[in-house]
Order: structure tokens, then sequence, then C-alpha cells
């Protein structure tokens, strides 16, 4: 199928905007490859260092003539998702002596849970979180004693972080290893129900605990289709798992299998054999474009306006949210997964899941399929579904059909042509909107705004009956350089039952929003942000703002000589505690949120 004019448009222009600096990220792989197998030049002392943690390998690190692995890990048993990759390391070095190889815990890297620190101090530290998981992912790969490397890690910002890191080791191959999502609890909208009655103080916290376990209820990914299920998605799509791997339960034999299969996919793209597949190739601009195109496709999270352009620009390569509203208007939406609909990403597998969108996307023209992929072959491989056939692990054409059309359709017959989102502009900045959750006719909202400065405030005027009004909830403030971009899911129930109560209700902010962002419009990840002089800081209570994300519109409708002349609010002094203060010089020299609100990335020149 021929590739669509307008993603074949996109991906050229991504293209010629990074010509400059991927030359000289591919100049950077190919010097790392030509000085990069460092074994045999290290010192005895060094590889004596090296060497001196492990028995059994010993011998076969010492004759330096097959792969060692390196296994960076996002290990910690109090996030559910992570707790998973508990025995991964020793069951790895296993399944590498199979393939001839050898395996090492190179390092860890810190892994904080969003859900537990949602709505607190700690969430302030979450976002430069990925620019520590890259930096710690640098700091494993470092000692220049491996010539591949795994990357153990599922969830927000790990993901992210773990490809940042790993690209700036380019001449590497490596492989993402997910751990796969837990099975389904409390079905999801009626957890968002609960939540919203114990909003409204019609249930106790007692219910509410009770539902939330209920929910999140033992290891694996949480359910819903937010930024960690994004992820997963998305390493599909640019090739950096194992075909199918996303979504297979842990404790399964077909999760065990696939991780086998990693282990010794990646013992056969190493530099010494004759299908060498380092990561700094594999991911190049169509890849980036992939990732674009298919969480668009499935409704994915905002987060990844964020995280895309960071770690594209790792590769030497600029992606911008221009790209994605172009992209989001011819590629259609296939999935409907909760926050967007009813089922979980257990349903969204058993329909078809990840292999059947890229299938339907790539026979369709919507999708790159010649592209370089950790896998044996191209994204075809990535368009069937991994089964164990007895104790052999399989991969299976898809029917014509998916399991169930209520939650994953084919590209002629999409829950929308379009994808879930869209860029707006005006005189308050550039914002994201995700609408592939928000009914049509809230796509525009023009009412007065109430404007705070977090979102305890928000929370403390909702209980008041402050809102009980047709309302733009303003929240600035809370953008990268401010306090680290925080997410402000606690929004979420307050907002929905003020919009279901029947009033026209937005939110517009610099921070962002949960990749389980859904029902209520959203103007995100504003940009210029407040601090610093961005026009947000200049909106007062009762200025009228009007958002349409039909015509990209993002403005406060106040008279543009008083909007000149109108002063900006004092900056809010920096807060301490949590750790928050060890984070300051993150914040303050990092780039805005389209550019990645990356510290690390602006002070590299990257």
């Amino acid at each position: 199928m021929t590739l669509h004019s307008e993603i074949a448009a996109v991906t050229d222009r991504v293209i010629e905007r990074s010509k400059a600096r991927r030359r000289a990220y591919l100049a950077l792989v190919d010097a790392e490859r030509e000085s990069g197998n460092d074994r045999p030049k290290l010192g005895c002392a060094n590889l004596a260092h090296a060497y001196a943690g492990t028995d059994e390998q010993r011998d076969q690190l010492k004759a330096g003539h097959s792969m060692n692995i390196g296994i960076v890990t996002a290990y910690n048993d109090m996030l559910s998702a992570h707790a998973v990759y508990y025995r991964y390391p020793e069951q790895m070095k296993v399944w590498a002596h199979e393939a001839g190889a050898t395996a090492q815990v190179a390092g860890g890297v810190p892994a904080m849970c969003d859900g537990v620190t949602q709505g607190y101090q700690g969430m302030e530290l979450s976002l430069f979180s990925r620019d520590t998981i890259a930096l710690s992912t640098a700091v494993a790969l470092s000692h220049r004693t491996f010539e591949g490397a795994a990357l153990l890690g599922i969830c927000d910002k790990i993901v992210p972080g773990l490809v940042m890191g790993a690209l700036r080791f380019g001449h590497l191959p490596m492989v993402l290893v997910p751990g796969g999502p837990m099975r389904s609890g409390l079905a999801n909208k009626e957890k968002a129900k609960i939540r919203e009655l114990y909003a409204e103080g019609k249930i106790g916290r007692d219910e509410l605990l009770d539902a939330e376990i209920a929910a999140y209820h033992s290891k694996g990914t949480c359910t819903f289709y937010g930024t960690a299920n994004s992820n997963q998605m998305m390493m599909e799509a640019m090739g950096l798992h194992m075909p199918g791997a996303a979504f297979a339960n842990p404790g399964t034999k077909l999760r065990q299998e696939l991780t086998r299969a990693a282990v010794h996919r990646l013992a056969e793209i190493g530099w010494n054999g004759d299908d060498y597949r380092p990561i700094g190739h594999v991911v190049d601009e169509k890849a980036i474009v992939n990732a674009a195109i298919v969480l668009l496709a499935t409704g994915g999270s905002t987060n990844h306006l964020i995280h895309v352009p960071a770690f594209a620009r790792a590769a030497g390569i600029t992606i911008d949210w221009d790209d994605f509203d172009r992209l989001s208007r011819v590629v259609p939406l296939l999935a409907r997964v909760y926050p967007n609909g009813s089922a979980d990403v257990n349903g969204f597998e058993d329909a078809g899941g990840p292999s059947f969108v890229i299938r339907e996307l790539l026979d369709a023209g919507l999708m790159h399929g010649d592209t370089l992929t950790v896998g044996k072959g191209g994204m075809a491989d990535y368009g069937r579904k991994p089964e164990m056939a007895g104790d052999q692990l399989v991969w299976t054409e898809h029917g014509a059909r998916s399991g169930d059309d209520t939650i994953l359709r084919t590209a002629d017959a999409p829950f929308s042509p379009e994808g879930g989102f869209r860029i707006l502009k005006g005189n308050l900045g550039r914002a994201c909107i995700k609408v592939s959750a928000v009914e049509r006719e809230r796509w525009t909202i023009e009412a007065p705004c109430r404007v705070f400065q977090d979102q305890a405030e928000v929370q403390a005027a909702f209980k008041a009956g402050e809102l009980d009004r047709d309302v733009v909830v303003v929240v600035r403030f809370q953008g990268p350089k401010a306090n680290g971009m925080p997410e402000l899911h606690k929004l979420t129930p307050p907002l929905g039952v003020l919009q279901n109560r029947g009033f026209k209700v937005a939110l517009v902010t610099d921070g962002r929003m949960s990749g389980a962002s859904g029902k209520v419009p959203c103007a995100i990840h504003l940009s210029p942000e407040a601090l610093g002089g961005g026009p947000i800081a200049k909106l007062r209570d009762g200025d009228v703002v009007r958002l349409c994300a039909e015509t990209g519109e993002l403005n406060a409708l106040v008279d543009a000589a008083e909007w000149d002349a109108r002063a900006h609010v004092p900056t809010p002094p920096p807060a301490i505690g949590t750790g928050r203060e060890l984070f300051a010089m993150l914040r303050h020299h990092c780039d805005e949120a389209e550019r990645g609100a990356s510290a690390m990335l602006a002070e590299a020149g990257l």
C-alpha cells in the first residue's frame, strides 16, 4: 500500500528539520562503534573489577569472545508494574547462556509512581525523574563492558528516560523488555464513578480505598490506557520490543517466552554478527513518526507530546506539536480503551491489541513499514500476534476483523476519521488538547475563568461550591521551570462532577494532565509558561476565555490594548521539601514543553 501523502509530507518535514543534528548523531554512533568494543582494550585491573561480582560467568567473560548484555533495570517492589522484574536478571542470565552470551545487571534506574504521588509534593519530582533515569542509564552503560543492553522498564517517565539515555549509546543493540499489565480488577468506569461520588462527599474514605485497591490489586501495569501503556504501544511501533510483547500478562508462559526471545535476539544482533541492529539506527525519523501515529490511532497519553520530542532529540531528530496536529487530521482512531472507552488494556489485547492496530495502519498506508526493528523482519512482524503453540512461541496472522469492534476497529471503519490530539494557539500561547474522549459538543468552551496557583486551591473552591457555574479553571505556575510540571490528575473528579451537573467546564494550565485524562476539555502544556512572563500570568478572575478544538483557538477575550498593557502577576516563591529543592537546577535549565521540557538535553545542546 502506498504511504499516505500527508504522512510522507510530515516525515519529510521531520527529516529536513533534523538533517544537521541527525547527521551529527549518526557520526557519533559510527565513532562509538569504531571504538566501542572496549572490553578487549580495557586494562586487566578494570576487567577484574567488572568480573568480580560474578562466579558462574567469569570464565566466559574472561575469554571475551561472546556478547555481554548489560541489564538496566527499573525494579522496585513499590511499583506494581516494576515489581515483576524481581527475578528477571537471574532468568535472563540463563537465557543469555543458552544463546552463547553473558548478562550482568549494569545498573538500576529510579522509578517513581505517579499514582502514588498524584496531588502531593512528590509529583513535582516526577517529570524530571525522566532526566534522572536517562542519566542513570548512561552511568550504567558507561563502564563499556557491554556489547548490547536489555532495558527493563514500563511506566510513565521510565521508558522515555531509558530510551533517552540508551540513544546516547546508539552503537549498541538494545531491546526494551516490558513486564505486562495486571489482570483486570474493578472496571475503570466504576472506579471513576466512585471517585466522583467521593469528590461530592456521597461516600467515605473507606469505600474509596476499597474501590482503589480492587482496581490496583496485583503485580503488573495499571490497566487503563494512560502513559505507561501508551509507552508500550509506541515501543511496538518503533520496533524496540519483541513483536507483540506489550500486553502479555505477568506470570504467564507467553510473557516468559517473549522475554527469553528478547535475550536470544539481542545475542543475534550484536556487532560481531551479520545482523547488526544498533538502537541509534532503529530509532530514526520514520520510527519517531510511527510512534506518533500509533499514539494518535489509539487515543494515547497527552504526556507523550512532551516525551516523544524529548527522546527524538536524543537521536538527533526534531518533531513538534504541529507535526502531531497534521498527523492527527489523517490518522483514524482505531481503539477505544479507557479513558476513551469502557475496556481496559486486557480487553484491548484480547480484541487484537497493538499488533492489530499496526497491521491495519500498515495495510492502509498510514504507517511506515520499511523501518529497521529489533525483530528478525521489518515492521510487518509487529502486525502479527504472539501465541504459545504448546511450548513453542509463534506469531500468527490476525483475522479480517478484531475480536470486539466496540474496542478495536479496522482502518476502513474507525471510531473517528481523525486521531485524538489537537493543537491550540492564541494570545494565551500554544497548548495541546486530547479530544478523543471529549464529546464533540464540548470541543468549544467559552466562559469566565477562575484563576488558581495550584490544584489544592481548585479542590477547596469546588468543595465550597464556588465553581458551580460555567467556568474555565486556570491553574498556572505549574510549568517545568516553575515546579517541575506536575500532573493535575486530582482535578479530574471535581471537573467531571461540574460537567455532569450541566455546566460548561474546561481546564487551562501550563502543567500536565495525566494520560488518564478523559471527558473534560483540557488545554495543557501551555507554553510559554507563567514563570518567565507567559501570557497565562496576565489572566484575572472573570476574564472570558475561549477554547475551541474545532478551530485550534485558545484566547483570552480581553481588549487587545488592555491585554498588552496588563502586568503579569508576581511569581510565587519556589517550594522546598520532599527533595524538591534538589531539582532546582533541572527546573532552572530546562526548555519548554514542546521541546521535551528537558534540562539534560538543553544543556547538552541537543
